[in-house]
């Protein structure tokens, strides 16, 4: 199971295999004396839930190529005085054209029923890149499974098996209404034992892992290598989660826990039914994370929303009338506190729906209606990334380090850049400057300042000059550079 960060401190492991990160501990606080008290036994509860959870094994064959990967190959632990001629014989296999070597390589995970007919879910890296995946049932019943769909995105997977007995199923609760403290079941295949079922609570929401739509819920339930795919219930013995990560240096259970919510795993689950696939809504707006400095710049009060760097020509956003600068602060009626909660937002909307955005604009709130439209995987990776310049830190300065110049021709051509970009060129940043600390270099091109285009140096002095009389301390700039754009803080000195 590879690692796929490691860190000393503290890395985050796929379940089966497990993933690992790094993250903060979580403490909950007392729950409130109206609180459901803990029950004397699961056994109740579990007993008619463990026949909807199954066994995921995958293989994977290899086959060895002659001239290359042989040692591989070669039995372990076999002498130096007969490697040689082992390999002289792996060699001449493959140069008489016979078959070489093959080599499979098995994995355990967890999955569940979740249709009678044999619908079963589980996570994408338990089944990722197999070429033969079979399930095994309770009662020792192997089936061969047929994949349905993927959606790498939220790391789920959606299986099929053939039977003439209708199977027992789960039923999806609300993973909405959990509280941190609340009871919570894990059943799965830790380590290749069946059937193991541990308990605990929730620990956390809306955990963060490095995924593009992370939300998950943390759990104390004891889940190990092998547990990837397999179901969280309630205390009503519904599915709240699906096990995907643990947070362990070891590989084993430290008790910080992830799952995928059953509100995002369910509509995830429902489009791999239904299409084979997984449609989601796109709004067509490339997005930043709103700083306190670029907060103060908006106007906004507070660091909230999500700001927009630019928006796709002809798409959604560009449509409904979203401009570049605007921060989204809400989206169909549901606030936008980070930037991270907006994709998600967006991705879980029908497509073809007509939803109200709010943005602020100079200051000033406005709604505008959006049409939704369907996002491909190019637009995934516009939509969400924080790409571009890095994210500055507020830090009083008296000089921008910057030379300006107003562009030309001749500009034009020596830095490639296309002939209808209006802008100010930056001709020269000064080392450890205060631009050069936010990120700025020769060649960007500073298009607004203050969401107001710039043509000319003396523009830019302006607009610094009315922020300062205005009483504010920084100044926004969208810069563009390699095709991109992204908005930049910059303090400036108060006049006096």
């Amino acid at each position: 199971m590879p690692n796929l960060i490691d860190t000393a401190a503290a890395p985050l492991r796929r379940l089966g295999p497990v993933l690992v990160l790094a993250a903060a501990a979580c403490f909950a606080s007392a729950a409130p004396s109206s609180a459901r008290s803990a029950p004397e036994s699961f056994a109740d509860l579990v007993e008619p839930l463990l026949d909807t959870v199954v066994n995921i094994q995958t293989s994977v064959t290899q086959q060895e190529r002659p001239g290359g990967g042989l040692g591989d190959a070669l039995p372990e632990g076999i002498p130096d005085e007969l490697e040689e001629l082992f390999r002289e014989f792996l060699e001449r296999r493959g140069d008489e054209g016979g078959p070489m070597p093959r080599r499979r390589e098995n994995a355990l995970g967890s999955g569940f029923i979740i249709d009678p007919e044999g619908y079963i879910v589980t996570n994408n890296h338990v089944i990722e890149g197999a070429d033969e995946i079979s399930v095994r049932l309770t009662d020792d019943t192997v089936l061969p499974a047929t994949l349905v769909g993927t959606d790498p995105a939220t790391d789920l997977a959606l299986l099929k098996v053939e039977t003439e007995r209708e199977l027992p199923s789960t039923t999806w609760g609300d993973s909405d209404a959990l509280r941190i403290g609340d009871w919570v079941v894990a059943i799965g295949n830790p380590f290749g034992l069946g059937g193991t079922v541990t308990a605990g609570i929730v620990s956390a929401r809306g955990r963060e892992i490095g995924g593009r739509y992370d939300d998950y819920l943390q759990t104390d339930a004891a889940i190990n290598r092998g547990n990837s795919g397999g179901p969280m219930f309630n205390i009503n013995g519904e599915v709240v989660g699906i096990n995907t990560a643990i947070f362990s240096p070891t590989g084993g259970s430290i008790g910080i826990g992830f799952a995928v919510p059953s509100v995002m795993a369910r509509s995830v689950i429902d489009s791999l039914l239904q299409y084979g696939e997984v449609r989601r809504g796109w709004l067509g707006v490339r997005i930043q994370t709103v700083t306190p400095e670029l907060a103060e710049g908006l106007q906004l009060g507070s660091a909230r929303g999500a700001l927009v760097a630019s928006v796709t020509p002809g798409g959604p956003a560009e449509r409904s009338g979203i401009e570049d600068g605007d921060v989204i602060v809400e989206f169909d009626g549901r606030p936008v506190s980070e930037m991270s909660e907006l994709p998600r937002m967006v991705a879980e909307t029908a497509i073809g729906k007509s939803v109200p955005v709010k943005v602020v604009r100079r200051g000033e709130e406005k709604i505008v209606q959006v049409e939704l439209g369907q996002l491909d995987e190019e637009q995934i990776a516009a939509a969400t990334r924080d790409g571009g310049l890095p994210q500055p830190q507020a830090e009083d300065f008296t000089g921008l380090g910057l030379d300006l110049a107003e562009l030309n021709e001749t500009l034009r051509e020596e830095y490639g850049l296309d002939g209808d970009l209006e802008g100010v060129l930056v001709t020269k940043v000064e080392p450890d400057s205060p631009a050069d600390e936010r990120g700025l270099r020769e060649g960007d091109v500073i298009i607004e300042v203050n969401q107001n285009p710039v043509a000319t140096p003396g523009e830019v002095s302006r607009e610094f000059q009315a922020t300062r009389e205005d009483g504010r301390n920084t100044a926004t700039l969208l810069i563009q550079r390699g095709g991109e754009r992204q908005w930049v803080p910059l303090k400036v000195e108060k006049s006096g």
